[in-house]
């Protein structure tokens, strides 16, 4: 970049890499939301994606403890209580783990994460480095892939309560929450980053913000789709479907 962008050729330019690099546009995505897996695929998908809504209340709290306002970090405690609750049950990580439990697998070990991809650890952990490590208009600007999980979550519930016999809605609990939070954090998140991106550079940064995080989501399919989908690629260690149906 070397021109300056008004506020809202910024949120342009954000919202182009959603439609862009979103990874509603990966064959997993386009695979589990159309019936094409096995409970077994589906089951490796919660396993590892467990990882990262467990992480995300800790990448949370790296961020709260540097945010130099009461009002921030009041904003930026909501996300804390909605993913680990206010006591034990509650939350979206809790959430997950009933959906980890409906599709069959035993909670000690979906916590314990033995099964976890290498790939997930390693894109997961880059995550959580990043908005400790980035400024604080960064690791906000990371952030705003929510501004497009409305639509990935539609087709997501949509279509696996359609495609799949032993999916429910209860199984599905986690995703109904997160269709109004999305968009009230996102909307927040947004509005600071127009507002502090004052800079070419800051601009810049918030763009290839955006960038690596469309870059963690995508990565965490692809190590999904080449240990799973295609077989014969599952690392040493990591989770091995039993129930193949």
């Amino acid at each position: 970049m070397t021109t300056l962008l008004t506020p809202d050729e910024l949120e342009a330019a954000l919202r182009t890499i959603g439609a862009e690099r979103y990874h509603n546009l990966h064959p997993f995505h386009k695979a589990l939301h159309g019936g094409r897996l096995t409970r077994g695929q589906i089951q490796a998908w919660a396993l590892n994606r467990y990882y990262y809504q467990a992480s995300i209340p800790a990448k949370d709290a790296t961020l709260l403890a540097r945010l130099p306002t009461p009002e921030l970090r009041r904003e930026w405690r909501r996300r804390l209580i909605d993913h680990d609750g206010t006591e034990p049950g509650t939350g979206g990580v809790a959430r997950w783990l009933k959906l980890t439990e409906g599709l069959g697998l035993d909670t000690a070990y979906v916590q314990s994460l033995d099964g976890l991809l290498p790939g997930t650890r390693f894109a997961v952990d880059a995550y959580v480095h990043f908005v400790r490590d980035k400024s604080v208009l960064e690791a906000i600007a990371s952030s705003l892939t929510e501004l497009f999980s409305p639509t990935i979550i539609s087709e997501r519930v949509s279509g696996m309560l359609r495609n799949y016999s032993f999916i429910t809605e209860e199984t599905l609990a986690y995703f109904a929450p997160r269709l109004t939070q999305a968009p009230q954090d996102s909307a927040f998140a947004l509005a600071y980053v127009k507002e502090h991106a004052r800079t070419v550079e800051q601009q810049q940064a918030v763009i290839n913000a955006l960038k690596f995080k469309c870059g963690v989501l995508w990565s965490m399919l692809d190590e999904l789709d080449y240990a799973y989908v295609a077989p014969g690629h599952i690392p040493p260690g990591s989770f091995r479907p039993q129930d193949d149906r």
